[in-house]
């Protein structure tokens, strides 16, 4: 019979991203430290369907107090995702990314923290590569966009927020992830928004606060002085929007290490410099977090358009305006899924596993 932490990886590799198994075993290890035999056991027989106490009890055949006891303890150890209403709780799995990872923001360790970096440069780099597009998007700073080429509001952050009932804002994992280990980069660390039931689950196990829109269009300012990449999930109402940096951030870390990465992420928009105008001050480059802009022999600053993943960052940047954000190509132009649902289906989709 294979070992349930080998039947718990196959099962984390058929969501999101997946969870692909290494040479090193180390995503065994991972598995290890954050599930007991029993959470292991329990983690195989749910599924990424919310299933009520009653229900799961059933197909156990164990007591529904023996069984709710378990379930919220795994809620609370992040193992687990969970929506209330009223009295009634119920339960479903989670991918690693987003979900076990992300859900140790208040627990993490310098131990899982390692091995967590360990797994990225062995393995999940690369499937975090091949499925960008369908898990963050990029989206450009508003500043950034000529009124002339207004984005649609499911491409403007603000507009994003507005649309939510409730923000809840929490640490961003990965810089987090990267200080526990010495190795952080400095930037806003509070740089994280979760809405829906996903923004209630932070709340409940206070994992996050509730914010105004204010505050939230505030921060994603701070967000974005501080050269932060604004990434959203990929569909036009989205669960959560990230503001991520090259240093720290799986995502970019992992587009960084691909030598074409605007082919690979979802997003509608390049930068593009008038030479006329640039002063070399080099302002641009400092600020671009995939290391697309660079000098040329005119000595003015150039974008390669392999790089490029549209963000706006460099724009609000130039003091003499002579970089600006445009729209790709009519060809080049991308549909953002409607809603999780669907978004989840197509990376599924591209993975082959439907």
């Amino acid at each position: 019979m294979q070992d349930r932490y080998r039947q718990l990886q196959l099962k984390l590799d058929q969501y999101s991203m997946g969870f692909p198994a290494t040479e090193s075993g180390i995503e065994i290890k991972i598995l290890r430290h954050l599930f007991s035999e029993e959470d292991a056991d329990m983690f195989l027989s749910l599924s990424h369907n919310l299933t009520s106490v009653a229900r799961v009890a059933a197909t156990l055949n164990r007591a529904e107090a023996d069984v709710v006891t378990q379930l919220e303890d795994m809620t609370a150890k992040g193992l687990l995702f969970r929506v209330k209403k009223g009295d009634t709780s119920r339960y479903a799995t989670i991918p690693f990314v987003h979900g076990l990872f992300e859900f140790q923001v208040k627990d993490l360790n310098p131990e899982l923290a390692r091995m967590v970096e360990d797994y990225f440069d062995e393995a999940f780099d690369q499937t975090m590569m091949e499925n960008a597009e369908f898990f963050l998007r990029t989206i450009p700073v508003n500043q950034s966009i000529d009124v002339a080429h207004q984005v649609a509001t499911y491409d403007d952050a603000v507009e994003i927020l507005k649309t939510k009932s409730q923000i809840v804002v929490t640490d961003c994992i990965c810089r987090k992830s990267q200080n526990t280990i010495q190795k952080g980069c400095g930037k806003t660390m509070e740089a994280c928004f979760m809405f829906g039931s996903m923004g209630q689950y932070y709340l409940d196990k206070n994992m996050g606060r509730a914010v105004s829109l204010e505050e939230a269009t505030a921060i994603l300012d701070q967000c974005r002085k501080a050269g932060l990449v604004t990434q959203p999930a990929t569909s036009q109402n989205p669960s959560g929007m990230c503001n991520c940096c090259g240093d720290c951030c799986g995502v970019l870390k992992a587009l960084n290490k691909h030598p074409r990465p605007a082919s690979i992420v979802f997003s509608n928009h390049m930068a593009s410099i008038d030479a006329a105008e640039c002063t070399a001050c080099e302002s641009c480059l400092e600020r671009c977090q995939m290391a697309a802009l660079s000098m040329n022999a005119e000595g003015t600053a150039q974008v390669d358009p392999d790089r490029c993943i549209g963000c706006g960052l460099c724009v609000t940047a130039c003091p003499v305006e002579a970089i600006h954000l445009m729209p790709k190509a009519e060809a080049q132009q991308r549909q953002v899924p409607l809603n999780t649902a669907e978004q989840m289906y197509r990376m599924a989709e591209k993975r082959g596993i439907v």
